[in-house]
C-alpha cells in the first residue's frame, strides 16, 4: 500500500497554512503579520502590494496550532470530497473568491483585522449541502445547515468576542452561490 495525494488543492492548502504557521512562531515572527493578515477597515493602503496580496491570502495564516487545527480539522474532513465533486481547480478557484470577498469585505465594513480559514470552512460546509442538488429542488440538507451553522453565527455577531462571524457568514454565502451555480463535474 502506498499514501496517495488524493486532494491536492485541500492538502496543499493545509500543508502551506501549516509551513506558514510554523515559520511564524520559529523563525519569521512578522511574517504571518506582513503577508497572512488583511486589514481592518482604514487600514488598508492601496499603494503596497501586500494589502492587496492579504485580501487572499489571509486565509493561509492563522493565530496559533489550536487556531489552524480547528479550521483545518473541517477543511481536511469536507474538502476531498468536495475536490472530487467539483474538481482542483474549481475548488480552488473557491477557495480564492471566497479569500478575496471575506478579505474585502473586512477592509470595508470592519476595524479589525482578519486572519484565517474560518470563511472557507463555512463555504464548504455550506457547498457539501449541495452534494445531491438537482435544477428546481432546494435541499433540505441545505436549509438544515444554513438555520444552524449561519442562524449561530448571527446569533454570535451580537456577543463581543475576537472571532469574525462576519466571515463565517460571507464565506457560507459563497459556498450557497457555488452551490446553487456552479453543477459539480460528474
Amino acid at each position: 500500500m502506498r499514501i496517495k495525494y488524493n486532494a491536492p488543492t485541500v492538502l496543499t492548502f493545509t500543508f502551506l497554512s501549516a509551513a506558514v504557521l510554523v515559520l511564524s512562531l520559529a523563525v519569521v515572527p512578522s511574517l504571518t503579520e506582513t503577508w497572512f493578515v488583511a486589514p481592518g477597515k482604514g487600514n488598508f493602503n492601496p499603494s503596497r502590494a501586500n494589502s492587496w496580496i492579504t485580501l487572499f491570502t489571509h486565509v493561509i495564516g492563522h493565530a496559533n496550532w489550536n487556531h489552524l487545527i480547528s479550521n483545518f480539522a473541517y477543511i481536511l474532513l469536507i474538502g476531498p470530497i468536495l475536490e472530487e465533486i467539483y474538481g482542483s481547480v474549481s475548488l480552488f478557484i473557491m477557495i480564492a473568491i471566497t479569500a478575496f470577498v471575506t478579505g474585502l469585505l473586512n477592509v470595508l465594513l470592519f476595524p479589525a483585522n482578519l486572519l484565517g480559514a474560518s470563511g472557507v470552512v463555512f463555504m464548504m460546509i455550506l457547498l457539501a449541502s449541495f452534494t445531491n442538488f438537482n435544477k428546481g429542488e432546494i435541499p433540505l440538507t441545505f436549509i438544515l445547515i444554513l438555520a444552524l451553522y449561519l442562524g449561530r453565527e448571527l446569533f454570535n455577531s451580537f456577543v463581543n468576542n475576537n472571532i469574525a462571524e462576519f466571515a463565517h457568514i460571507a464565506g457560507g454565502f459563497c459556498g450557497s452561490l457555488f452551490g446553487f451555480f456552479r453543477m459539480p463535474r460528474r
